[in-house]
């Protein structure tokens, strides 16, 4: 998301100062690559670049053709072939896959551009599905990126063919209701391809606690691009000087929490207070949130204390899931000062959210990468 955001951003900077930007974007990927489909660039005329559609190999190429685009103010679909070891694109990274890339000057007239999409999925803070038309076959008019359907039904964007535009906005719901990014063939007057890529709201992150061990946090957060809410009672920690790259500050008593906050499936919350009082008195309000992930800081006896206090009360039920909740937080990477532990919890985090194992990748039997968005239309045998 943090790559979105800084292309938009990117985007508007350069619309205001009238230089000309085009959209990259892996829309097909087959056998390895760096990134996946859904990683973007955006090309300004004079030669700068956000985001990057590969660890370094293709962006050269891709942005002579990115100009090339602007000056003929035409969509252009560019293949790599990295398994070609005669020209050398992906023999530093060891690449070894055939990567499609869209290429699309962006115009500020048309109010559907795919950065105006983008821009108003961020604006609705709903889970959204941004659907990228495009042919295999370079002679086929690229109709690109083109529109965006959220969870709520409501859809953005327009296409030439009213049919395939029926068809697409059926399969994004599909993909919406699959909660899967896919891609499907459609034979048309020219056969093409379209990309319903999934984009999710940004993760929030809800830290109880402004102490300095919550400084790193906030800036390993917005590093990610997630947003940071902090939550303390005590005025002269929680303030804008000690987390300049927090969304929101919060100076709040445990109980009145439920006042100020509005988690929803996206809000992580994390208990860094080091007092146990407002810690339990905030899991108490929590816990009926269902969260995906809440983390409390300290030993695993205060987490059994915190559990067994609240069953005693009532709080809790022996049969209640309380998988949700992980105490000590962070994965056990050996972490000891206050940035090792952020980075130990910042990596759970992501491990809940993706819903993986936080194992060695050289263990992995598997492609790093699901390859389902392939296989979607047969392109991985």
């Amino acid at each position: 998301m943090k790559e979105l955001k800084d292309i938009i951003r990117a985007y508007t900077e350069a619309s205001r100062e009238g230089k000309k930007t085009a959209l990259a974007t892996v829309v097909h990927v087959q056998g390895s690559a760096y990134r996946r489909p859904g990683a973007r660039m955006l090309v300004t005329e004079d030669g700068r670049l956000t985001g990057a559609i590969s660890g370094g190999c293709l962006e050269g190429d891709a942005l002579r053709k990115a100009q090339l685009s602007m000056v003929q103010n035409k969509p252009v679909l560019v293949t790599y072939d990295t398994t070609d070891e005669d020209d050398g694109l992906g023999i530093g990274l060891g690449c070894n896959g055939i990567i499609s890339i869209l290429i699309e000057p962006i115009t500020d007239k048309d109010i559907n551009n795919p950065i105006e999409l983008l821009n108003i999925f961020f604006l609705q803070h709903n889970t959204a599905v941004l659907v990228t038309v495009f042919g295999l076959d370079k002679k086929t008019t690229q109709p690109g990126t083109c529109l965006l359907i959220n969870e709520t039904g409501k859809v953005k964007g327009t296409l030439v063919d009213q049919s395939l535009e029926k068809m697409l906005i059926d399969d994004a719901r599909e993909s919406l209701s699959s909660h899967t990014s896919i891609i499907k063939k459609y034979e048309t007057e020219n056969q093409v391809h379209a990309f319903f890529q999934l984009l999710e709201p940004v993760i929030s992150i809800f830290i109880f606690g402004a102490g300095n061990d919550s400084i790193p946090l906030c800036q390993m957060a917005d590093i990610l691009g997630w947003e940071t809410v902090i939550i303390d009672g005590r005025p002269n920690y929680a303030t804008k000087e000690r987390f300049p790259l927090a969304k929101k500050i919060i100076v709040s008593k445990p109980g009145e929490i439920l006042s100020v906050i509005n988690p929803d499936s996206r809000t992580i919350a994390l208990l860094m207070t080091h007092n146990y009082h407002y810690d339990i008195a905030i899991l108490k309000q929590l816990i009926p949130f269902n969260l995906a992930y809440i983390g409390v800081l300290g030993p695993k006896k205060k987490l059994n204390k915190m559990l067994g206090e609240l069953e005693q009360n009532g709080i809790l039920k022996m049969e209640d899931n309380v998988s949700n909740i992980y105490g000590p937080a962070g994965l056990d990477i050996g972490a000891e000062s206050s940035e090792e532990i952020a980075l130990s919890i910042i990596s759970e985090i992501k491990a809940v959210l993706s819903n993986r194992d936080a194992s060695f990748l050289k263990e992995k039997t598997t492609p790093i990468h699901s390859a389902a968005i392939a296989v979607e239309i047969g392109l991985i045998e």
